[in-house]
This record gives C-alpha cells, sequence and structure tokens, in this order.
C-alpha cells in the first residue's frame, strides 16, 4: 500500500511537529485535536514555526504557504480518519488515553489504514490489542523537535506485519526522516538511555552537586550535548519526563525511580516553558 493522506491525533508540541513533517513530505495532513482552542493553539505553534524558518533563511515564504496547504485541522475524529492511509496519534503518554483512541480508529478508520503511535515509553502490543488489526500496528517515534531532528525511531509490536513495516518506513523516508527499527520494550533505544540521564540530572540538582546552570553547561561544553538535560525537561515537559520514569520504574525496577525534586516541581503546576515555570523560569519572554 502507497500513503497519500495522512491524519495526526494530538496537536501538542509533538503532533504538531509531526504534522509539520508529514505535510512537508508532500501528504494531505489532517490534523486533531479534543477542541477547537487546542486546534487554534496547534495551527498557531506550526505557523510561528515556519515564521521562525523564513526569519533564518531555511525556507521561503511560498514554501511554507503550499506545506500549510496540505494541512487541515478540527475537532472530529471520525472525519479525519475516514479516508486516509496512515494515522499517527501523539497524545500525552497515558496508556489508558492511547487504547480509547486506538480502539476509535480502529472503529472509525479504513480497514486498510495503518495505526501508529508516538508514544516514547509505553508498549506498542498493548496499543495494539486494543484493536482489531494489531498487525497493522507499530510505534513511529519521533523526536523532539520532529521537524528538525532526522531520526524516527519504528517500533514493531509482535505481530506487526512485514507490509506494514516497510509501508511506514518507505513514507518517512519521504519524509525526510532517517529510521531506526527497535524492539516493542519500554523506551526503546533513545529513550531507555536518555531519559534516566536526565532524571539523574535532577539527582545532582536536588543533592546541590552543581547549579542548573553548571549541570547543564557542563553537559553542553562537556559533552557536546546542544542543549543541557534540564533545560531539555523543560523544553518538552517535566510532566512528560515524569510519566516516561513512571513507566520505566513500573517496568524495570527501582534503578528507574523518579526523582523527588522532579515529583515535586510536577506536584507544583512547574512543567516548564508550556507553564512559565520548571527548572528555569519563563515568564519574563
Amino acid at each position: 500500500m502507497e500513503i497519500k493522506k495522512v491524519a495526526v491525533i494530538g496537536m501538542g508540541t509533538m503532533g504538531s511537529q509531526i504534522g509539520i513533517v508529514c505535510a512537508r513530505g508532500g501528504f494531505q495532513t489532517a490534523m486533531v485535536d479534543v477542541n477547537s482552542i487546542q486546534v487554534e493553539n496547534g495551527m498557531n505553534s506550526i505557523r510561528k514555526f515556519f515564521k521562525g524558518q523564513e526569519k533564518k533563511g531555511k525556507i521561503g515564504r511560498e514554501s511554507s504557504e503550499k506545506i500549510l496547504s496540505h494541512m487541515t485541522s478540527g475537532t472530529m475524529i471520525e472525519e479525519a480518519v475516514e479516508d486516509v492511509d496512515l494515522v499517527i496519534e501523539a497524545v500525552f503518554e497515558d496508556v489508558e488515553v492511547k487504547k480509547n483512541i486506538f480502539r476509535k480508529l480502529d472503529k472509525t478508520s479504513p480497514s486498510k489504514t495503518i495505526l501508529a503511535s508516538n508514544t516514547s515509553t509505553l508498549w506498542v502490543a498493548e496499543l495494539a490489542a486494543a484493536t482489531n488489526r494489531p498487525q497493522q500496528c507499530l510505534g513511529t517515534h519521533f523526536l523532539i523537535p520532529a521537524a528538525l531532528t532526522p531520526m524516527v525511531e519504528v517500533v514493531r509490536g509482535p505481530v506487526t506485519s512485514d507490509a506494514t513495516h516497510n509501508t511506514v518506513i518507505d513514507f518517512l523516508t519521504k519524509c525526510g526522516k532517517e529510521t531506526v527499527t527497535v524492539a516493542d520494550f519500554p523506551g526503546f533505544v533513545i529513550n531507555r538511555l536518555y531519559l534516566p540521564m536526565v532524571n539523574e540530572a535532577f539527582f545532582a540538582l536536588e543533592t546541590s552537586i552543581a547549579t542548573a546552570e553548571e549541570i547543564d553547561r557542563s553537559c553542553v561544553k562537556g559533552l557536546g550535548f546542544p542543549l543541557g538535560p534540564l533545560a531539555a525537561a523543560d523544553a518538552f515537559g517535566l510532566d512528560i519526563l515524569l510519566a516516561c520514569m513512571k513507566t520505566f520504574h513500573q517496568e524495570l525496577g527501582d534503578k528507574y525511580r523518579p526523582c523527588p525534586l522532579l515529583v515535586k516541581l510536577v506536584k507544583a503546576g512547574h512543567l516548564g516553558r508550556k507553564s512559565g515555570q520548571g527548572v528555569y523560569s519563563y515568564n519574563h519572554k
């Protein structure tokens, strides 16, 4: 099967970026979120991304408008998926929420449609089991920022078919992405290595080994990271990090226990850039 039309469920930070990837690849892309406010916020972030790229000379206005012309947005999943070849779910990292979406997609999308999840830590097998088409389910783990990061992890569930896997690899290649195929296991490869390191940075901060700025500067200047782990956590959301670490802790043991400082910040509503306060303050911006 050749993919021509795509739907992206969820227009938060990841979903909006994934929509850009799909539309930039030339695919008709339907974007969906739960209400009109979320939809408008998502489209605003997409427009802001293109304006930023235009200012940097990375893309022209005409090209931006052409990509945007491939995108539609709305709140009705049923309408968005009625004739698509691929659906990419990109909602909050909660297994029950994702399973409910997969059940709905299974009922409302054509029988040919491939269902993919952007999960970063959950079992693809569990999501696929919520449908009557597990052979057409897999994971497509995009990295932040999805529109700029070249790599996507493709996660095969226990019964993901070769046809499904190959079709999605071909689709991602046309979108300009490199792919690595990984086994269905919590965290896969990238997050299994990276997120515990970010969690450890919170332990370092909690025990006053160094300030947040010095911890981040050590990783940027000493290890060559593009962004320090604490600043990165603020960027993708401390609540997201905590949800992932809770999954690791449950599935893999106490070695992956979330740092108490991370838990405390999330309980206080300090979620990072999106809330204006995380490890760092963004209220002045």
